[in-house]
């Protein structure tokens, strides 16, 4: 033997001298007997008692009378396992007393708003211009309009809910006392045909004409015409104002929607509008403003197109195009709820209502045999009127009453609130 092999055999003596435990520990680890990993918690481990069941334990079971049963008997005294894996969790800390944790009520679920598939009313209304009291349902006959100067092509209410405007064939304008049926004044010299729109702005009444201008007419001056708007080379079906009387959009049979500021159209820019959209297919005689979202409108196409188109006007975006499947005669958004309702033509002749922004239908309300040209939502916002080529007025009660707001509670008053100063 060589001097290397016997400093090497030197060596690996002494390290099992040094280490029988280490030794053992991997002959146990390359045994099938022991297949299991663990992480255990040292404060938890009595190491004596660990101690003895590796070695003196295994010496006990191969020569039983070797074995010292009172050693044996003292360590396993009042023990139940070797090693331990983790301490006995802590008793939860209760931060909160119980009597402030108690589970609140859920809130409630909104029921879905029942919707009348029926009109309220029905009347039949041919060549009579009538006016309705919605608040007990009584109707009265407000004009006839006589062959010369008719028929009627376009009526809308004044901002005071009193005076009405009325649109005639003839190109003339009537202002009506609705209270005392009484006729105030006629508007002429602002369109050469017939009168098929009508907006109101406060004191200001817009008319759009058959043959394409729009006229904006101070109806508290002798000299009622103080702006005309061009831009449309067809017929202006369709009017309105937006909430803050600074924007109208105005549709025509060019398959034009036209959005006018009151600050561009005044001034003597080459182009008077605002936005020139030309995304429909077909006239355009459906337009509403949104009464939460001041830039929002609403608009619908004819026939050819079919659509209600979601307009955002100070940048002329198109926000949403949605189709319906038929011509989109008249638009109204509920006061109340984010609802919008549409009126059609050509097939069903239906009112449809739609859940914004989704746009999934809610409900469609059938009776009309003729397309739906116009409808008017009462001062409460509830109930619906609806006018169609068959001559006859429907009363739907489609947007339902209102929610009453619920008073605010009233503060604690601070002491002494009544006394400027204390002396």
């Amino acid at each position: 033997m060589d001097a290397g092999s016997a400093a090497h055999s030197s060596s690996n003596m002494k390290t099992q001298s040094r280490c029988p435990l280490q030794e053992q520990f991997l002959q146990r680890r390359n045994s099938r007997e022991n297949l299991d990993r663990f992480i255990p918690n040292r404060s938890a481990m009595d190491f004596d008692y660990a101690h003895y069941m590796l070695t003196e334990g295994r010496k006990g079971k191969e020569n039983p009378a070797v074995s010292s049963p009172n050693w044996q008997e003292t360590l396993n005294m009042n023990r139940t396992r070797i090693l331990a894996f983790k301490n006995k969790p802590p008793t939860p800390v209760e931060l909160i007393p119980h009597e402030f944790t108690s589970a609140q009520p859920a809130k409630p679920t909104k029921p879905r708003r029942y919707i009348p598939q029926t009109s309220e009313r029905t009347l039949d209304a041919p060549d009579l211009f009538i006016s309705g009291n919605a608040s007990d349902g009584s109707t009265s006959e407000l004009v006839t309009i006589d062959d010369e100067s008719g028929p009627v092509t376009s009526v809308s209410w004044a901002p005071d809910g009193r005076h009405i405007a009325v649109g005639l064939n003839n190109s003339e304008v009537q202002l009506w006392d609705s209270a005392d049926n009484r006729l105030l004044r006629t508007l002429r010299g602002g369109h050469r045909s017939r009168v098929g729109s009508l907006a109101w702005n406060n004191h200001i009444l817009t008319t759009g004409g058959m043959d394409g201008q729009i006229v904006n007419n101070d109806v508290r001056v002798r000299s009622h015409i103080v702006e005309t708007y061009r831009g449309h080379t067809q017929e202006v079906c369709g009017l309105k104002w937006s909430a803050s009387g600074q924007q109208l959009a105005s549709g025509g049979n060019d398959n034009i929607l036209h959005i006018w500021d009151r600050s561009v159209a005044s001034s003597n820019s080459p182009t008077q509008w605002l936005h020139r959209l030309e995304e429909h297919t077909a006239a355009v005689k459906a337009l509403a403003w949104c009464p939460f979202q001041g830039n929002l409108l609403a608009s619908g196409g004819g026939g050819g197109d079919r659509s209600i188109k979601f307009w955002n006007t100070h940048t002329g975006a198109c926000l949403n195009s949605v189709d319906t499947g038929s011509q989109v005669c008249s638009l109204l958004w509920n006061k109340n709820e984010r609802e919008l309702l549409s009126s059609h033509g050509f097939t069903q002749n239906q009112l449809t209502l739609w859940k914004y922004p989704s746009m999934v239908k809610i409900a469609e309300l059938t009776g009309h045999t003729s397309r739906v040209l116009f409808m008017a939502q009462s001062p409460d916002g509830c109930t619906v009127a609806s006018a169609a080529g068959d001559e006859t007025l429907r009363f739907w009660n489609v947007f339902g009453v209102p929610e009453v707001a619920k008073p605010a509670p009233k503060a604690n008053p601070e002491p002494f609130a009544h006394l400027n100063r204390i002396r």
